[in-house]
């Protein structure tokens, strides 16, 4: 397993608050310098844009304790795991889990209704995804739908927010 982080450009910011284009361009540039062989073998691209400190503070009230905090809480995502790993081992057998199903198995195990389909075909087209990428939005889609309840059938939802944790795939 990798997990890798990176600044979007080398000073460590984006700069676009003060020089807008330029610092675009910049940034661009700085992003080209990854391989797309290399981009093309990481499952998950999420931005995690700057937090202003105001926000943290609200966050962490002043005895330090999270207060205000939004989302899921840990215990509750583990238990939709949980179950998303059950649900798996139940459809693909025991200790077979959706990062490692061949293209010939998501076929079976992720089919994919013709607007869902539709989708994603305009995004492979659109976006110049690889066909390794077609694999793993497929793959990605199918715990998607797994951590929702486990729907038999790929939906739009599913693809659509699995091809936006592609995010790099589309400035290189």
């Amino acid at each position: 397993m990798l997990i890798a982080a990176m600044n979007p450009t080398p000073k460590g910011d984006t700069g676009l608050e003060q020089s807008g284009g330029s610092s675009r361009r910049a940034m661009e540039r700085y992003l080209a310098r990854l391989s797309g062989p290399l981009l093309d073998r990481i499952d998950l691209h999420v931005e995690a844009p700057a937090v202003p400190w105001e926000r943290l503070r609200e966050v962490a009230g002043a005895d330090g304790s999270a207060s205000g905090r939004s989302g899921e809480d840990t215990a509750s995502m583990r238990e939709r795991v949980l179950a998303a790993r059950a649900l798996q081992a139940q459809r693909q057998g025991p200790g077979r889990v959706n990062a490692r199903l061949t293209g010939r198995e998501l076929d079976r195990w992720a089919p994919m209704g013709e607007p869902a389909e539709s989708l994603l075909g305009r995004a492979m087209q659109e976006l110049g995804l690889s066909a390794r990428a077609y694999d793993k939005v497929r793959r990605l889609s199918r715990t998607i739908a797994d951590l929702e309840g486990g729907a038999d059938r790929l939906e739009v939802q599913h693809i659509a927010e699995a091809v936006s944790y592609r995010l790099l795939d589309r400035r290189v």
